[in-house]
């Protein structure tokens, strides 16, 4: 999976831009790095079919795998690529709260083809507007799940601090499309 972005691109020189103004105390300049025309549409993989119910509970079981690697309680669910609910499972004891908030990482995944710390990125560098996306939601732990190029489903996990819950979710990630890459070959 390539994550290369333009929002990211765009942060970065956003904050040397403001770096670089501070540092010579003259005023930030009057155009946003936003504003800048990307040559190529960033996250601009295609969706594809929905995932399959086998292949959601793989990646919850690789999810809750990782989980327990740590002793940590989660919250994991799975969306299609045409952002519906296709599996969920919450581990015993794992927070109340972060049953919606694993879902709506997993949804947020797919309806923006990229993973949910670039909205919390975004937000933390004071770049506020994503917040007004539909869906959005500025909080790591959520990732598409691609396969060949495309978008079938998305991957959250919620419980624990946001980079726990990241790192529950992309170790699954890796896990489980190793397996399939290597089933390709």
């Amino acid at each position: 999976m390539k994550f290369a972005h333009s929002l990211g691109a765009a942060l970065g020189v956003l904050m040397l831009g403001i770096a670089g103004a501070h540092a010579q105390g003259t005023a930030a300049p009057a155009t946003s790095p936003l504003d800048v025309i990307p040559d190529k549409m960033p996250f601009a993989e295609p969706y594809g079919p929905p995932i399959s119910l086998a292949l959601a509970h793989r990646y919850i079981v690789a999810a809750i795998e990782a989980a327990n690697s740590r002793g940590w309680k989660m919250n994991v669910a799975v969306y299609d690529s045409g952002a519906n609910l296709v599996a969920f499972e919450r581990m015993d004891g794992a927070q109340l709260a972060s049953i919606s908030i694993a879902e709506h990482k997993s949804k947020a995944a797919v309806l923006y083809r990229r993973d949910t710390k670039i909205f919390e990125n975004a937000i933390q560098h004071g770049v506020t507007y994503v917040t007004t996306l539909d869906g959005m939601i500025g909080s790591r732990g959520g990732f598409p799940i691609v396969y060949d190029g495309k978008v079938i489903g998305g991957l959250g996990c919620s419980g624990g601090t946001g980079s726990q819950d990241e790192w529950t979710c992309k170790t699954a990630l890796d896990k489980i499309n190793e397996a399939l890459m290597s089933k390709k070959k």
